[in-house]
């Protein structure tokens, strides 16, 4: 056991240590009790179903949209936002397959991207026989991904958060944000050290 006389005899870095694995001990690190690995490989394959999907819609609207409207290049504005939806979508199962902090970037972008689709798609729709197609995709499927979108990354940020005050002892410099570790993971590839900040 140790009393107060061996604590004196350690140096400051000594006592720092031994007080960074008590606290260790006492608190427990906060991912520990997550099943984040499970919960990625979700992530991944809803991503994937959502890019597989969203490319057959685009061949569907490149195929049946009208090409005159009042409105120029009316068919290029609708699947050139579908493929930049694509994009989103694509990104931000990359970012947690590779488990980056960025994801939560990429599932802001891609909430609000949907938020648009569905605005535009109800919005354009008023007045028309296709009005209530839009509606229904809003609210079946396009508001509630966005909603959940929004709420992954509002834990991430929250987990994130409580990741970096318990391991505020080890100071490192911060990389770039494509290259952070998802929950301060330890960096891939055989990247035993953070990139400097960029």
């Amino acid at each position: 056991m140790i009393n107060e006389a061996d604590l004196r005899e350690m140096t400051a870095g000594e006592r720092r240590e031994l007080a960074r694995c008590l606290a260790a001990v006492d608190y427990p690190h906060p991912l520990l009790e997550l099943h984040l690995g499970r919960r990625r490989k979700l992530a991944v394959l809803f991503s994937i179903i959502c890019c597989t999907v969203l490319v057959g819609w685009i061949v569907v609207l490149w195929l049946t949209l009208h090409r005159h409207f009042t409105a120029t290049h009316w068919r290029l504005a609708w699947v050139g936002f579908d493929v930049v939806l694509l994009a989103a979508f694509a990104a931000t199962g990359w970012a947690f397959w590779r488990g980056r902090q960025i994801v939560i970037a990429f599932l802001l972008i891609t909430g609000t991207l949907l938020c648009c689709d569905a605005w535009f798609d109800v919005l354009l729709d008023l007045g028309t026989s296709d009005v209530w197609m839009s509606v229904a995709s809003a609210v079946v499927i396009e508001l509630p991904i966005a909603f959940l979108m929004f709420n992954a990354a509002r834990r991430l940020i929250r987990l994130s958060a409580l990741v970096a005050i318990s391991e505020a002892a080890e100071r490192k410099p911060i990389p770039a944000l494509w290259r952070i570790p998802l929950l301060g993971g330890r960096w891939r590839d055989g990247d035993t050290t953070p990139m400097p900040r960029s």
